[in-house]
């Protein structure tokens, strides 16, 4: 069945290459952003105006390829309300326990692992090389940036961003909103909104 694909950005290329190792085909990109030219081969259709017309020809899954989280949060609410459905995608080369719960639109990409009983919220994102660890959640369209690390019985709230290399340790919970800048070193718990970065983390200015 051919998926398609929302956003021709940076992060349409890994998704791209995730459904395709997973045997499906790309039906096309959609991006408001005007037309990018093909991206891994796959053709520009148009902006997103044209999922209405696009399901009526039978398309059935959308994929959201982009790191924005409340951008893709809005876009996969726009394909469901075309009556699209958003297919969690797990990277053959990740590694998922098979306790964990993975909501519809999450993604999990190569190298990534999640945990025992860890659960990943509708479109949230697992990166390249990312750690979740057990019992760990992830709040809808939440993002845990390549490298990063989550020890367990973390929680990232709606939309959090937890960015490259950033490591968080056991049972803190993030609230919705946040951004953990790359590299941090997360031992406290962070209030919704805020913005924190550095060893250990503090709020950035």
């Amino acid at each position: 069945m051919a998926v398609l694909v929302l956003g021709a950005g940076g992060h349409a290329r890994p998704v791209i290459e995730a459904i395709r190792a997973n045997g499906s085909a790309v039906a096309g990109l959609l991006d408001d952003g005007g037309d990018h030219g093909p991206v891994l081969g796959c053709a520009w259709l148009g902006d997103t105006g044209l999922l209405a017309a696009l399901r009526a020809q039978g398309l059935v899954e959308a994929v959201i390829a982009i790191g924005d989280n409340a951008a893709r949060q809005r876009l996969g609410a726009l394909c469901e309300a075309a009556g699209f459905t958003l297919p969690p995608l797990l990277h053959p080369a990740a590694l998922v326990s098979p306790s964990a719960s993975i909501a519809a639109g999450a993604q999990v990409m190569a190298r990534a692992v999640v945990g025992p009983e860890a659960a990943l919220g509708r479109l949230a994102l697992v990166n390249t090389g990312a750690i979740v660890e057990h019992e760990c959640t992830l709040g809808e369209a939440a993002h845990l940036g390549p490298g990063a690390v989550l020890c367990g019985r973390v929680s990232l709230g709606a939309r959090v961003l937890v960015a490259a290399g950033a490591v968080v340790r056991p049972g803190v919970t993030i609230g919705e909103d946040a951004l953990v800048a790359p590299g941090a070193a997360v031992s406290a718990e962070v209030t919704p909104g805020a913005r924190i970065g550095g060893v250990p983390a503090r709020p950035l200015r």
